[in-house]
């Protein structure tokens, strides 16, 4: 017997990305993203600029997310939206505009953590992809998160270690920042590390007294002085030797990363291995991820590309199966930017 169509319009915006995404159950029918470059010109995110082109995007995100699905609003059947965390000013937006359409069309309102979100990703149904079973650990790696989460059901996640203090997508574009690239610098770092030697320079890993937990403060400011001083030595060091150093940078994250996950598996017994995030994108956390896996005798589960950075389909996902709880929410509900795993 066929399931009934559960038409989802979702809407992310938790940080600097309008979004709006249709699914059909499941399946993703469309999932269009309006990405913002305003913030280029000052090295990072403004959040007053941010919700100002949130209410400028909105309306045409969604009008879009619709015609490209081939459906009319009035087969939506729940409306989903990102309660947190993220930049109040900008979940503010999506908040409003989702509780508004919600009651013009007279369907439930569906608040969604993003963090759940980005983990949940991995149960959007793709002809190519394969569906993790529970338990399972996620490496949870973003600009503003870095978590190893035990992932029990759909709702449950457990926190077995997170960073105590800069997430790991900072690390990357504060050491893009020191050697002068633009930002986002985390994708230009993976960029020249291809082309060089990820072992020409070593970094000091940062221990931390939970051996989950992560710690990448104490490595920015390593790769600071370890600039300062070779710049010293010679002006042009930076340029020289870009690709080496990025690389070497890098490397040094992967591995920080890699035996905390590792570590993690052989406390818990789980060999069921998934990463999520923004920072999932990266080419070298993902071929590393494979490798271990296959070496370990691991089931890993890396997103699609478009899954991994800030998007409503995933949002989408996470509303489908609150959808079928019927856990809805009122219209009293308020954004949260600092909303917890659990939440």
């Amino acid at each position: 017997m066929q399931k009934k169509s559960i038409y989802i319009l979702s809407i992310e915006s938790s940080c600097d990305d309008t979004s709006a995404a249709i699914l059909q159950n499941d399946k993703v029918l469309s999932n269009v993203v309006a990405n913002q470059k305003i913030h280029a010109a000052y090295g990072g995110v403004v959040p007053e600029l941010a919700s100002r082109a949130h209410q400028k995007n909105i309306i045409p995100v969604v009008q879009q997310a619709i015609e490209l699905a081939g459906i009319d609003k009035k087969d939506i059947n729940t409306i989903a939206f990102t309660r947190g965390p993220g930049l109040m000013g900008s979940l503010l937006v999506g908040t409003s505009f989702a509780k508004s359409l919600s009651l013009a069309l007279n369907i439930p309102l569906i608040s969604v953590n993003h963090m759940q979100a980005h983990v949940l990703a991995h149960f959007i149904k793709e002809i190519d992809l394969t569906i993790p079973e529970f338990p399972f650990l996620c490496l949870t790696i973003s600009g503003g998160h870095t978590q190893i989460l035990k992932i029990k059901n759909y709702n449950t996640f457990e926190i077995l270690g997170e960073t105590i203090d800069d997430a790991v997508g900072e690390a990357f574009d504060k050491s893009a920042k020191l050697l002068g690239l633009p930002y986002p610098g985390g994708p230009l770092i993976d960029k020249y590390a291809k082309l060089g030697n990820k072992l020409a320079y070593t970094f000091t890993e940062p221990k931390t007294s939970n051996i989950l937990d992560f710690s990448f403060s104490g490595l920015k400011t390593a790769i600071l002085y370890f600039l300062q001083r070779e710049h010293k030595k010679d002006e042009n060091f930076i340029s020289d030797n870009l690709n080496d150093i990025c690389a070497s940078i890098q490397h040094t994250i992967v591995n920080i990363l890699m035996k905390k996950i590792k570590l993690a598996s052989k406390i818990t017994g789980i060999k069921n291995v998934a990463i999520a995030g923004g920072v999932s994108a990266n080419s070298e956390i993902r071929s590393t991820l494979k490798e271990l896996g296959e070496s370990l005798d691991w089931k890993t589960f890396i997103p699609k590309f478009e899954y991994t950075t800030d998007n409503a389909a995933m949002i989408g996902i996470v509303g489908y199966y609150k959808y079928l709880n019927k856990d809805f929410d009122t219209e009293n509900i308020l954004a949260s930017p600092r909303l917890d795993i659990n939440s």
